[in-house]
């Protein structure tokens, strides 16, 4: 944790608005989209990711139009990787011959993904029908105070122009009472944000932090971890705790408790997302996808997050779950799972996979809403006012 301190060149080149940073600061999520040039698209290109003031991604089908669908979620709802036409809202608002405005953005979590739609569905850009995606690990990211301390041994942040995963707005276990607690972002204004520079605040501010513990733990970091909470973390989730040391054992039962807390915080959050929903008179739709499910049902093995999956069916929720979508794809070709899977992702999908989720999704989308788009119309003698849709 003390190693996980930034630069303070890394911070300035993030806080500089003429620096086309990937991401931008943002007091409440810790940042949200900017405009940048990745060089990280298929074949090797550069990709033209746009964003307009709010941060959403710059929609370029029917911007014209009245809006009545919101996505929300993290980098495979922002489509990283791709170019702004080319990501799966823009290919089902050109066939639905309606906007749909994406809020997505690279690194959130299922929490961080709420709140950002709890802000924006109580605003002007307020819509009828809402998509949260969930995505692997977001349901771990939820729990993390600042996911950058996680991932700064792997992740370039190019000097600052890809910095991101700073502190953000957070939910908790509390241990005392077994319930979660809601937390904001523990460095909220831009002059805050140096703090991280200061190694001392980095361990202080995350030395208790359970969920990176868990992930640094099922991974084998050697860091010195106090067992107590955690084990006490294990009872209140009603799973094994630790028996001690740091052996494999130690490392699979991380595993598990870190998997049990992002998904208990999931179903918390997902209840939250339900009842304002509800409560604001919109449909809510969560769509699930993840590379390691993904492969587990392709291989006819049993899901990690089958859980989330009861769960919702339980629950009686609208959800879309791409990971079965890719099931009934696969059967169709003689391939190997890793061959198959490199026909859509290049980390995150491709092109091409982003046209084929936004066809594998488009029944239950089309099914979602009412009236139904123009395209899905029932009266096949409907007059079509064309004006609304050209730009001239």
């Amino acid at each position: 944790m003390l190693n996980s301190a930034v630069k303070k060149e890394v911070i300035d080149t993030f806080l500089d608005l003429s620096s086309r940073t990937w991401a931008r600061f943002d007091p409440e999520l810790g940042y949200i989209l900017s405009d940048s040039l990745p060089h990280d698209g298929i074949d090797g290109c550069w990709t033209i990711s746009t964003a307009r003031e709010d941060g959403a991604r710059t929609s370029h089908m029917y911007p014209q139009l009245a809006c009545r669908i919101n996505t929300y979620g993290n980098s495979f709802t922002q489509c990283h990787q791709v170019s702004d036409g080319e990501t799966w809202q823009e290919y089902l608002a050109a066939h639905l011959g309606e906007p749909i405005r994406n809020f997505g953005m690279g690194g959130y979590g299922v929490y961080q993904s709420y709140r950002r739609m709890i802000r924006t569905e109580r605003s002007k850009l307020a819509a009828r029908y809402v998509l949260l995606y969930i995505w692997g690990d977001d349901h771990l990211r939820s729990a993390l105070r600042c996911r950058h301390a996680l991932i700064y041994p792997s992740w370039d942040h190019r000097g600052g122009l890809a910095f991101h995963n700073n502190f953000w707005a957070h939910i908790e276990i509390d241990l005392a009472s077994g319930g979660f607690v809601e937390k904001e972002n523990l460095l909220p204004t831009e002059e805050s944000l140096y703090r991280m520079c200061d190694p001392d605040f980095m361990l202080e501010a995350l030395r208790d932090d359970l969920m990176l513990q868990l992930c640094l733990l099922s991974h084998g970091d050697p860091a010195s971890i106090d067992f107590k909470p955690l084990n006490a973390l294990a009872e209140w989730l009603g799973t094994p705790g630790f028996d001690g040391g740091r052996s494999t054992v130690a490392e699979r039962a991380a595993e598990r408790i870190k998997n049990a807390y992002g998904f208990a915080a999931t179903k918390h959050i997902i209840d939250k997302a339900a009842r304002f929903c509800q409560g604001a008179k919109k449909r809510l739709l969560v769509l699930l996808q993840c590379h390691d499910a993904t492969r587990q049902v392709l291989r006819g093995e049993a899901r990690y997050d089958q859980e989330i999956v009861e769960y919702f069916k339980e629950k009686g929720l609208r959800y879309f779950d791409m990971n079965i979508a890719h099931g009934e794809d696969y059967r169709s070709f003689n391939l190997s799972v890793d061959d198959y899977m490199k026909r859509y992702f290049i980390g995150h999908y491709s092109p091409r996979g982003n046209h084929l989720f936004a066809y594998a999704l488009k029944d239950s989308l089309v099914d979602l809403l009412d009236p139904k788009p123009l395209t899905y119309h029932d009266d096949g003698t409907r007059a079509v006012d064309f004006d609304r849709f050209l730009s001239r």
